[in-house]
């Protein structure tokens, strides 16, 4: 009779044991929650703020206290930013500077990361760790220099002078070159057995294996040229090479110095449209380029 109580007890200990071990998780996983959500509701609010506000007029813009939904949603906004702030050609300068630079800049990352990770040659391991000491100099120290090579060179308010400047990422390069150190070195061994030239191997068997991380580069290389604004602010002024974010910049203001917000605001949106898009359909991709970089080096 006293083991059986004894059980009892032990039973009712382990049951009240596993609801309040059901209670802490509850409890942990509604903090949890309720941070994501309260973090994710600071990060979206500047993103709200700016499509409420392109919705406006500039009177109930302008008032003293702000209105969280617009009192007359005015959509001709975004033709008036789109006509205003010559959108149109924005938008091809920044195409061209981005597709081109990107196009150049994976040739260079491609064929640099093949190098480090499969050829052999004197000094390979020095100049590779040289390279990944510049990644600790902040870009804002090379603009002075930079500024000064472009002077000399004659590039001033030109296209050049937004894509050549840029076309090496060393960081892009060491992420590819990861890539490349997954894939066996059997394979690169068999294929030179059989009479294959690196350029071949590279484009027939690597660049294949290595296509989500290619995919990311080119994403994030699209996605720095369209945010570029301090180094086409300092080198291209002119309007017929202003990418999209230096030219917004004075579009909307008029002779006495007024700015129409609302119409500035809805020619952010308009420009951040597509950036939304890439992330939100190509985010996987992103991701998946990340993680196959590895960490074997």
């Amino acid at each position: 009779m006293a083991e059986k109580n004894i059980t009892i007890m032990h039973a009712k200990d382990m049951g009240k044991e596993t609801s309040r071990q059901k209670i802490v998780k509850l409890a942990v996983k509604f903090f949890v929650y309720a941070f994501l959500i309260l973090m994710a509701l600071i990060v979206l609010f500047p993103f709200y703020w700016m499509i409420i506000s392109s919705l406006k007029t500039l009177d109930e813009y302008r008032l003293s206290v702000p209105t969280f939904w617009p009192q007359k949603v005015m959509f001709s906004n975004y033709a008036e930013a789109f006509t205003t702030g010559n959108l149109g050609r924005l938008f091809l300068n920044t195409m061209y500077v981005g597709v081109v630079s990107t196009l150049l800049s994976l040739v260079i990352t491609v064929l640099c990361a093949f190098a480090f990770a499969r050829l052999e040659f004197k000094g390979k391991d020095t100049l590779f760790a040289a390279l990944l000491a510049t990644m600790m100099i902040p870009g804002e120290l090379f603009t002075i220099t930079n500024y000064s090579t472009v002077t000399q060179l004659g590039w001033m308010n030109t296209f050049t002078v937004l894509i050549v400047p840029f076309l090496v990422s060393v960081f892009y390069i060491y992420l590819l070159r990861q890539n490349f150190l997954q894939i066996p070195n059997e394979l690169y061994l068999a294929a030179k057995v059989d009479g294959t030239s690196d350029l071949k191997y590279l484009w027939k068997v690597m660049v294949p294996l290595a296509l989500p991380t290619l995919i990311s580069i080119t994403i994030l290389k699209m996605m720095g040229a369209w945010n570029s604004y301090i180094w086409p602010r300092l080198v291209a002024n002119d309007e017929a090479h202003s990418l999209i974010t230096n030219g917004l910049r004075n579009a909307f203001t008029d002779t006495t110095g007024d700015v129409n917000y609302p119409v500035q605001m809805a020619a952010v949106a308009i420009v951040s449209a597509p950036l939304f898009l890439v992330f939100l359909f190509l985010r996987k991709y992103i991701m998946a380029g990340v993680s196959r970089s590895g960490i074997k080096g």
